[in-house]
């Protein structure tokens, strides 16, 4: 430590500006760089990994973010004080649908895979002005073309998301940058696919699947959430062969087309008796069976319902456990298809009935039927008005249908026992912080009802790395997929060429056809510690790196991102990512609500940062611990306001220390000033180990506690002899408050990194972000507190209270007092005689430390 006095301590210390000043500093200095040669030197044991969340480099970051990232960024801070070399890179997500949307309606196009590349293309819009936003009003393109306009729209989204982050001070590695659309993530996305595939984790299946019709793509199950939507129940007869009916309700009648059969459940005595017997729809004329099964309700309806291929998940699970037909009527644009279903044969009055459907969206088909089976007599009642939860795309805004598509899938544990066991126990292998989100996890295990869907009908993504060979005649031939070798990764198969092939066969008979499907955006993002951590490109920092200490992330995305990065590291590497996840809770509004954009209430940071300062904002979100909700008003930023304020007194408390001359050789040597160092010694032993336990809010509330009273109590007591003193009591003071801010500038810096720097470099060469976390022994407090400080802070109160219960100045001299207290407050009965301006100090025996008999010169007594 350079214990003179510096030119660079400022005259007004203040927080502006020193962002702006510092991130250039510290990208100068490389203080946050990785230094990979000396890592490797280290050893694994010597390096912290932390694997980032990625966030969409599409629209803008949210005050959500700013929480989540800042909390993983406390951590790395303290590893790399704690002696770590810090692995700790930045990803972008770029290929998503939001990115589609965005670049669609931008630039005036969409994408037609079909057609060819053109070179130099130049996009009919520039910003969007002029977008209708309709497909029909947008230029088709190349795949190739699309993605080139996606990149560069997103990478000027990055841009902006990378001076949000420095400007909030991530101490993020910005040369460890990487992109899941770029080469290097495009490399280990279809090389892990190609293994996946090789071991049969990988294939594909024509099978029902949850469909979008806005957006035209299959939907994984981790992409779903439930939103209450209004419907009807509609009563209607089915006849039997005796001329009898039953009656079913529903709330999709227009599905009626696709009925394969009535189910109830097993043990309905009123149903047993036509269990194995069949009945026949009404309008159409079709029989179908009446079967049995477990999950049919009998408690709801009239406890016998239709299955239709397919109205709902339930549907789907009924149809492959009992071995129904498929009679799908829903097309990919959620409109009923042209033609019926060629089995099975409906009656004349039937085929007419659908004619009419034919080519209807779902809504208008739903009333036509209703007015059909009105006319029939087959609808028994009025239609009975409910509300009930539909299944939504997170990212759409209509109901799914389920389609049937060939689809590509990775193997996930839904079907395979021993996986899934092989996942559990992966998941309490791993350290959750808080313990009590595993659960989630675990219980997104056990509800697994089917294989990972991975291949979407879009276009800016990573492609799937397969061809098809063509038989004679054309056909496709999608069991014998070709495959590439690892060697030529990536590619593309809508451009490249199949190998064996030249580019002339394309689409011939005999020839070959390129998979034109992408990968689900978690195919890649599961995959981040692979892509960051240089799996592919960089094999010897993988295994320096991998398994990571740290995924930090959002709690709303365990039953995605974390799920799926834990599956795919079990299956190519038969290892946990990570040895700790921390979870961070949710941003609610002032009424509790979560803020998300769907719900129009999120705060965008920038305005944030601008108006408060980041130390300020990092404070608010250290304050909260993990996976625990922090509430926010936007109108009256409580904590941030606290934050800006501990900041700013970081700089005028320090000032203030350093305003006192520091003698050759000072030494603690005062009673008191041990006994604060003795405190200090336990706030560090105290925040160390909060650290280790992944809770930063009891390291920054044990440190804020003892700062302000070091602050309001501490540095009033020992002023007088850091000024005035002579020889070893004045020397004592001022190397013990020294000593302190010191060490608090450490404790605090992972929170405020820009206020310690700046006080940090007033008295030291370097950063205090690479400075060594405090330690005990450091401050030579071999012994426990032994409550002085305590004691004489209480007296201290006391002496205020009775000055200002008397309406007197706090420089008001007092002639007498009279203190009670412990025995050890004669220790410092001189430094409160100074601070108190008393002339004499009467100390009188007691357990509670208590001021009486007052008296204030030129005051009456009180």
């Amino acid at each position: 430590m350079n214990d003179a006095i510096t030119p660079a301590i400022p005259e007004r210390p203040a927080l502006e500006g020193l962002e702006a000043r510092f991130r250039e500093v510290w990208e100068r200095e490389g203080t946050f760089r990785f230094d990979r040669d000396a890592a490797l030197a280290a050893g694994k044991d010597a390096v912290f990994s932390v694997d980032t969340p990625p966030p969409t480099a599409s629209g803008s970051l949210h005050i959500g973010h700013v929480f989540s990232y800042t909390h993983m960024d406390l951590m790395a801070r303290y590893q790399r004080m704690r002696g770590k070399h810090l692995f700790f890179p930045m990803g972008w997500d770029d290929n998503g649908l939001p990115t589609e949307r965005r670049v669609q309606n931008y630039y005036g196009v969409r994408c037609d895979p079909t057609l060819p590349y053109v070179p130099g293309y130049v996009p009919p819009l520039q910003g969007g002005e002029g977008s209708s936003g309709k497909a029909a009003d947008q230029q088709p393109i190349s795949r190739r073309n699309f993605v080139e306009l996606c990149e560069k729209l997103t990478a000027e989204d990055e841009v902006q998301f990378e001076e949000l982050w420095r400007t909030l001070g991530l101490s993020v590695d910005w040369s460890l940058t990487y992109r899941t659309i770029g080469d290097e993530a495009q490399r280990a996305a279809q090389r892990a696919f190609l293994r996946n595939l090789a071991r049969g984790e990988a294939y594909q299946a024509d099978a029902p699947t949850l469909w979008d019709v806005t957006f035209r793509t299959a939907v994984a199950q981790a992409e779903l959430e439930d939103k209450d939507q209004p419907a009807a129940y509609h009563r209607v007869s089915f006849h039997r062969p005796d001329g009898g009916t039953i009656e079913i309700e529903t709330t999709r009648p227009e599905l009626l087309p696709a009925c394969v059969a009535l189910v109830a459940h097993p043990d309905d005595e009123r149903y047993q008796a036509l269990f194995g017997t069949t009945v026949t729809t009404p309008i159409f004329g079709v029989e179908v069976p009446v079967v049995a099964h477990h999950l049919a309700q009998q408690d709801k309806g009239s406890g016998i319902a239709m299955i239709c291929t397919f109205g709902d998940v339930t549907d789907v699970v009924w149809w492959r456990e009992l071995d129904l037909p498929n009679r799908a009527i829903i097309g990919f644009d959620g409109r009923l298809l042209p033609e019926a279903p060629a089995e099975p044969l409906f009656t004349d009055a039937g085929r007419a009935a659908y004619a009419e459907l034919a080519g209807k969206t779902v809504f208008s088909a739903k009333a036509r039927i209703v007015e059909l089976l009105a006319e029939s007599g087959d609808l028994i009642g009025e239609p009975r008005k409910i509300t009930h939860p539909v299944k939504f795309f997170e990212k759409g805004d209509k109901p799914l249908e389920i389609v049937s598509t060939r689809q590509w899938y990775i193997a996930n544990g839904a079907r395979d026992e021993k996986l899934r066991e092989e996942l559990l126990a992966a998941g309490k292998e791993l350290r959750f912080h808080p313990d009590f989100m595993r659960v989630r996890y675990e219980n997104w295990v056990g509800g697994l009802t089917g294989d990972w869907l991975i291949s979407r009908q879009r276009f800016f993504g990573v492609p799937i790395p397969v061809w098809y060979p063509l038989d004679e005649h054309g056909e496709v031939q999608r069991e014998r997929p070709i495959v590439p070798d690892e060697a030529s990764l990536p590619i593309d198969p809508s451009s490249d060429t199949a190998p064996g092939y030249d580019e002339a066969q394309r689409g011939a008979p005999g020839g070959f056809v390129g998979e034109l499907d992408i990968m689900d955006t978690w195919a890649t993002s599961s995959l981040t510690p692979q892509i960051a951590g240089g799996w592919v490109d960089d094999p010897e920092l993988f295994e320096l790196v991998f398994p990571y200490a740290l995924r930090s992330q959002g709690q709303d995305i365990i039953r995605t991102w974390l799920f799926s990065t834990m599956l795919r590291a079990r299956l190519e590497h038969g290892a946990t990512p990570w040895a700790h996840a921390g979870i961070s809770g949710f941003i609610v509004d002032p009424d509790r609500k979560k803020m998300s954009k769907s719900k129009g209430n999120v705060v965008t940071p920038q305005s944030m940062l601008d108006e408060h300062g980041s130390d300020a904002v990092r404070y608010w979100a250290a304050s909260s611990k993990l996976g625990t909700d922090a509430a926010f008003d936007p109108q009256n930023p409580k904590t941030i306001k606290i934050g800006r304020r501990l900041a700013i007194k970081v700089l005028n408390a320090a000032k203030f220390v350093y305003s006192f001359p520091y003698p050759d050789g000072a030494a603690v040597s005062e009673p008191l000033d041990a006994d604060m160092l003795a405190e200090l010694a336990r706030v560090v032993d105290e925040a160390t180990r909060a650290y280790e336990s992944f809770d930063h809010a009891r390291a920054l509330e044990v440190t804020e506690q003892f700062f302000w009273t070091f602050c309001d109590d501490y540095l009033e007591l020992v002023k007088e002899r850091a000024y005035t003193g002579e020889g070893a009591g004045q020397a004592s003071a001022v190397a013990a408050l020294r000593a302190a801010i010191n060490v608090m500038l450490r404790l605090l810096a992972p929170v405020l990194p820009f206020a310690t720097e700046e006080v940090w470099r007033w008295t030291h060469a370097g950063s205090v972000h690479t400075a060594s976390w405090p330690t005990v022994l450091e401050l030579g407090a071999d012994d426990a507190p032994r409550g002085l400080l305590t004691a004489t802070s209480a007296a201290l109160i006391g002496i205020r209270r009775a000055k200002t219960d008397a309406k007197a100045s706090q420089k008001t001299p007092v002639t007498s007092a009279t203190l009670a207290g412990p025995a050890i407050l004669a220790e410092a009965a001189d430094d409160l005689r100074a601070v108190g301006r008393i002339e004499r100090l009467d100390l009188v025996a007691a357990d509670e430390v208590a001021v009486s008999d007052v008296v204030l010169a030129e005051v009456a007594e009180v």
